[in-house]
């Protein structure tokens, strides 16, 4: 009675499967999924305004923030 390996089995099973998934980047073009890409965009925007508004004073000290002169105080917040 010969004793097998269960490593060999497992081994061909883990290089098909990375065959597998190389070859199918090579196949074509693949993209993201638009769920994906409507999430970085978000994130990305949130990051955008919390950066803004940590940094309000330095911005408004190089003039790239306005002072808020000019602005309606219906639109302001209380």
């Amino acid at each position: 009675m010969q004793i097998q390996s269960k490593a060999l089995p497992q081994s061909s099973f883990l290089r098909r499967a990375i065959r597998s998934l190389t070859a199918a980047s090579e196949g074509g073009v693949e993209t993201a999924h638009p769920l994906l890409v409507f999430s970085a965009v978000a994130l990305f925007t949130l990051f955008v305004i919390v950066e803004v508004d940590l940094h309000s004073a330095q911005l408004q000290a190089l003039g790239l923030l306005g002072h808020g002169i000019g602005i309606d105080p219906v639109f302001l917040s209380p």
